[in-house]
């Protein structure tokens, strides 16, 4: 499941960089001071490392998730920004569809944490 998210994120590391280029420009918040595809361009940076330390970086895989899971939490103004305004992206054309997506995030949190082992790591913590 690790790897499987790692890919998700390259993937969505290659939609930065191309044919979704404006939907990732769409979601970014009126208040963050920056271009916002230079906030597109740096995110998928990020996600594209995320991605690939996901994937490959198994001796860090704890730290790994902690630091995937803090971007999740960090990228979520960008969908709660979209369900505010009313922004289309990514096929999300109804206030419904982008309020469900909101609850795709903790999911995604969640998901991050577990199949790096930070649960685990964190319960053999306490026991010792």
């Amino acid at each position: 499941m690790r790897v499987v998210l790692g890919s998700f994120m390259i993937l969505a590391a290659i939609g930065h960089f191309t044919f979704q280029r404006a939907d990732f420009q769409a979601q970014v918040p009126n208040w963050i001071p920056l271009e916002k595809d230079l906030v597109v361009i740096l995110s998928g940076v990020a996600e594209i490392s995320l991605g690939l330390a996901m994937i490959f970086w198994t001796k860090q895989k704890v730290k790994v998730g902690i630091v995937l899971a803090v971007f999740y939490v960090l990228i979520f103004p960008g969908n709660i920004a979209q369900y505010m305004n009313g922004t289309d992206a990514f096929g999300l054309n109804t206030d419904q569809s982008r309020l469900i997506r909101l609850f795709f995030q903790p999911v995604l949190i969640v998901w991050a944490l577990w199949s790096t082992g930070v649960f685990r790591y964190i319960k053999e913590r306490r026991a010792a």
